[in-house]
C-alpha cells in the first residue's frame, strides 16, 4: 500500500471520531473557553472545517495561505463545514496520481512561506495537527456541559456501542 493510499484510508477511518467530537458539542456552549488564552469551543471546532478547505485548495494549487476567519455562530454549521470539506478532500485524494502526492507543497501565513514538503508529508502533517485539535476540543465537552463521544475506546460517557 502507498503513504498516499494509507493516508486516505486513515483519513477515512478517522473521520467518525472527528463528527461524533464536533457534534457532541453543547450548541448554547460554542464559546467556551477553559483559559482566556484558550481558543473557544467554536473556534478550535472551525480550526479542523477550515484546515479541510486549506487541503482542498492544497491538493488544487500546491499552497495553503493560512488565514484565520470567525467560525459560524451554531455547532452544526461548524460540523456541516467540516463534514463537507472533509469528503472534498477525501474525494480528491482518490484521483491523486503517486507525482503529485510527491510533489512541491507551501504553506504560507501572511504571505511569507513557513512550512516547505512534499505534499504528501504535508497532508499527513495536517491529519496529524487535526487529531491533535479534536483532542483539545474532547477536553473542552464535560465543561462545556457535553458528554466525550467515544474515540479510540469507550469514555465515561459513551461505551462505544
Amino acid at each position: 500500500m502507498s503513504t498516499l493510499d494509507y493516508c486516505l484510508e486513515r483519513r477515512k477511518a478517522e473521520l467518525p471520531a472527528f463528527v461524533k467530537v464536533l457534534k457532541a458539542m453543547p450548541a448554547g456552549r460554542i464559546d467556551f473557553r477553559p483559559h482566556p488564552k484558550s481558543r473557544t469551543a467554536a473556534e478550535l471546532a472551525w480550526v479542523l472545517a477550515e484546515e479541510e478547505k486549506a487541503l482542498l485548495g492544497l491538493l488544487e494549487t500546491g499552497s495553503i495561505d493560512w488565514k484565520e476567519t470567525e467560525p459560524p455562530k451554531s455547532a452544526d454549521a461548524i460540523a456541516a463545514a467540516f463534514e463537507k470539506g472533509a469528503a472534498a478532500v477525501n474525494a480528491r485524494l482518490e484521483k491523486l496520481d503517486a507525482a503529485a502526492w510527491k510533489g512541491p507543497a507551501k504553506f504560507l501565513m501572511g504571505g511569507q512561506v513557513v512550512w516547505e514538503d512534499t505534499l504528501g508529508a504535508m497532508m499527513w502533517g495536517f491529519l496529524f495537527d487535526a487529531i491533535h485539535h479534536r483532542g483539545q476540543l474532547s477536553t473542552y465537552l464535560r465543561p462545556m456541559g457535553g458528554k466525550v463521544p467515544a474515540i479510540y475506546g469507550p469514555s465515561a460517557d459513551d461505551t462505544g456501542q
